[in-house]
């Protein structure tokens, strides 16, 4: 269904249409005429209705292709809900549960070790106080981690054996039995540190319905939703449509170009037959691989909007969904209190986290205006997207830039949103 047959006059959707404007303008004046975004897709969406829908800059800057509503981009973490909403599929069919151990699905993860001090080169470990559950995966409380954070060691052996899940980096269950190779972080539900914790989800979903990740999403998800466009890789029918990439050289850990510097972004994918998304996909990441469209994510967010259903196809029951967005630190703790600071430019106070995303817990402490149970995440290249179930409200921004602590558009998105809701 294309997305403009869902629009309707958003002042009858509670906004005024003129602080509706001002965010384009903003976006326009801040981040597209001065270069730092490429182009820049927004939807406002509210009651089930599109309520605004804008398309500025260019996809590919230097072919001057510019932005539409249909502009496939790379979802990176925006990915890990989707994988959150799969396995609670399965966890409502009663065929997996979130005390379940890890390695009651995949080898190696028994007996865990967890790291006790030295260098990349030279450290020791010691055993894990308890097993990895699927909770702790869905949470980011398994211990793991990514290794382009940089915040530790471990981080380093991550890189070292380039744990980066690359689209062609071998196969999903060569990745994680690697993983089970090296020491955790901390001891599984301990703490909360953001990492790879969704791609071993992944690969336990895999072990569960006995198909590919890829497979599952496909049937179980994007053809129920319609999600026409959204799938590992690009498809040949959006690849005349593919955003290409850029990075801040000075800000990136991703990886630029050599001899690339400074903080005039750079492209690092132009989007063509030569990018690892234009190419056969053996890597399926449910942490970062995804590819798709403003007005598919749109899908998927109305579904958890409705409780879990759209236009008939229901993934999961209302309740499943509440208990998603709810705050599953122990104690009730934020992110400012349970983890380690994590690759963005938004502040985790007042910020928990649940099934798959984070949740508001007090608005005061965020400094933005939005309620208590708006959850949401975002994704490497400056995306994001947020349901705000009190407003009955859902928002998803979309760009190719990274990394995403780069500007702090989503807290300024935000702002002028609210700003925009009068009704």
């Amino acid at each position: 269904m294309a997305i403009d047959s869902q629009r309707r006059d958003p002042s009858e959707l509670g906004f005024d249409p003129e602080r509706l404007r001002r965010i384009d303008d903003f976006v326009a004046t801040n981040y597209i005429d001065t270069g730092r975004f490429p182009g820049f897709g927004l939807l406002i969406a509210r009651d089930g209705e599109v309520a605004h829908l804008s398309s500025q800059g260019m996809r590919h800057v230097g072919n001057g292709v510019g932005w539409t509503d249909d502009t496939v981009v790379r979802l990176y973490s925006m990915s890990k809900p989707v994988t959150s909403v799969a396995a609670m599929m399965l966890i409502e069919r009663a065929e997996l549960a979130l005390n379940h151990t890890v390695g009651t699905y995949l080898d190696g993860f028994d007996d865990l070790t967890v790291w006790a001090g030295g260098s990349t080169q030279n450290h020791k470990t010691r055993a894990a106080d308890r097993p990895m559950t699927v909770k702790d995966l869905m949470t980011h409380t398994s211990g793991l981690t990514y290794g382009f954070l940089g915040e530790h060691p471990l981080d380093g052996l991550y890189r070292r054996r380039r744990l980066d899940t690359n689209p062609q980096r071998g196969t999903l269950s060569e990745f994680v039995a690697e993983l089970a190779e090296l020491p955790l972080l901390f001891s599984p539900g301990t703490r909360w540190n953001y990492s790879v914790s969704t791609d071993v989800l992944g690969a336990v979903i895999e072990a569960v319905s006995g198909r590919s990740l890829a497979e599952f999403f496909r049937s179980e998800v994007f053809e129920p939703l319609g999600m026409v466009d959204t799938g590992f890789g690009v498809s040949e029918q959006g690849a005349d449509r593919f955003a290409a990439n850029y990075a801040v050289p000075a800000l990136s850990p991703f990886g630029v170009p050599d001899g690339a510097s400074g903080d005039t972004a750079v492209e690092i994918d132009g989007g063509g037959a030569g990018s690892p998304y234009r190419q056969d996909v053996t890597m399926y990441s449910g942490g970062g691989g995804l590819c798709g469209t403003i007005g598919d994510y749109h899908r998927f967010c109305q579904m958890l909007a409705n409780g879990g259903e759209l236009d008939g196809a229901r993934l999961l029951s209302p309740t499943s969904v509440r208990f998603m967005a709810t705050n599953h630190m122990p104690g009730d703790q934020d992110l400012a209190a349970m983890g380690q600071p994590v690759f963005s430019e938004t502040s985790y106070e007042g910020i928990g986290f649940g099934l798959g995303f984070s949740v508001v817990l007090d608005p005061a402490a965020t400094g933005v205006p939005q309620p208590a149970g708006t959850y949401a995440w975002g994704g490497a290249a400056s995306t994001m997207f947020w349901i705000d179930p009190v407003e009955d409200l859902h928002v998803i921004g979309l760009t190719q830039l990274m990394p995403s602590s780069a500007y702090p558009i989503r807290d300024q998105i935000k702002h002028l949103v609210y700003a925009a809701l009068v009704g």
